[in-house]
């Protein structure tokens, strides 16, 4: 068994992708709550306060994606994996502003499962000291989270928090668009450029004038080029 424990809530409507889901889990040492539709799927990741969240994407009654969006509209920035019958909704789910952190496609390992949980929660709990960053008017302080600029607070979602970091942390550093994927959103093999553009570009439209990122032609994106 893993070191890293916590309560992982399943939503996913499939009874026996959910039991099986439930089973290697458990094996795992995780507490595993299941929810068959989106309502009390809602229901429970308010009382529960998970670890982590399995998002079935088809969901009846409230669907995975207006789950992972209501958590993070409420501040909530709990593990969110979407698992998804359709590879086509992959840059959907990974590139809007939903604020997921992985994604599996059906028919997927119970055993990949497992490991993308483990590895989601090592990285919750990493815990490392950093000092706040301040490049042409922006201040990014890394234990709250927050951004500024010229004094004014800048409302960021998670990822588009990891990619401004990863860019002011290296000024000047040109990053290609995969090494962007995999500082930011791990390992995720079937992710496009395309994700990283859209949250490049509605970063850019958050920050305004003071935005330091630069694109790099047929490279990728750098800060203060």
């Amino acid at each position: 068994m893993d070191d890293v424990r916590g309560v992982v809530i399943v939503a996913e409507d499939d009874r026996s992708i959910a039991e099986l889901e439930r089973v290697y889990l458990t094996r795992a040492g995780y507490g595993v709550h299941v929810e068959a539709d989106g309502a009390r799927a809602w229901d429970a990741i308010t009382r529960m306060s998970p670890s982590v969240v399995i998002l079935d994407v088809a969901l009846p009654g409230i669907d995975g994606i207006e789950l992972c969006r209501r958590m993070r509209a409420g501040g909530d920035w709990t593990p969110v994996i979407f698992v998804t019958a359709h590879t086509d909704e992959i840059d959907r789910l990974l590139g809007l502003e939903l604020g997921a952190d992985d994604y599996l496609t059906k028919p997927f390992s119970p055993r990949e499962l497992v490991a993308r949980v483990k590895a989601l929660l090592r990285r919750a709990n990493l815990v490392v000291p950093a000092p706040i960053l301040e490049f042409a008017g922006i201040r990014v302080d890394p234990v709250r989270r927050s951004v500024t600029v010229s004094d004014q607070p800048v409302e960021l979602t998670m990822k588009e928090f990891d990619l401004l970091r990863v860019l002011v942390e290296q000024p000047g550093r040109v990053f290609t668009r995969a090494q962007l994927l995999a500082a930011v959103w791990g390992q995720v093999e079937y992710a496009s450029g395309r994700t990283v553009d859209v949250h490049v570009a509605q970063l850019r439209a958050k920050l305004g004038a003071h935005s330091p990122i630069r694109t790099v032609r047929g490279i990728g994106y750098a800060a203060g080029l």
